[in-house]
């Protein structure tokens, strides 16, 4: 992380977003597959994939910041962001297999 404190609700916002639009493309790869499109229900569970990493990535930037020592405020946001983000993960798993 930079020198420069970033708000943990922003973060938590960064999580929420890319596990949201990470959840909305499994549901367009499970409509493509309902229409036999399957070359683009993979692609689309790819890009859910890149976006449920980069929603992984801002939670781990916090958890490695407290766990360094940093100071972090209580956040609802970030704690709901952290609860969905499984979930969503658990979705992109369920639709691999």
């Amino acid at each position: 992380m930079s020198e420069e404190k970033r708000d943990i609700n922003v973060i938590a916002m960064e999580v929420i977003m890319n596990a949201g639009d990470g959840r909305d493309k499994i549901d367009e790869a499970l409509a493509a597959i309902a229409a036999g499109n399957l070359d683009e229900a993979e692609a689309l569970l790819t890009e859910a994939e890149g976006l449920i990493v980069k929603a992984h990535n801002a939670q781990t930037e916090v958890i490695q910041s407290q766990v360094s020592g940093e100071d972090m405020e209580y956040s609802l946001q970030f704690i709901h962001a952290q609860k969905l983000l499984p979930i969503v993960k658990m979705l992109l798993n369920k639709k691999e297999d």
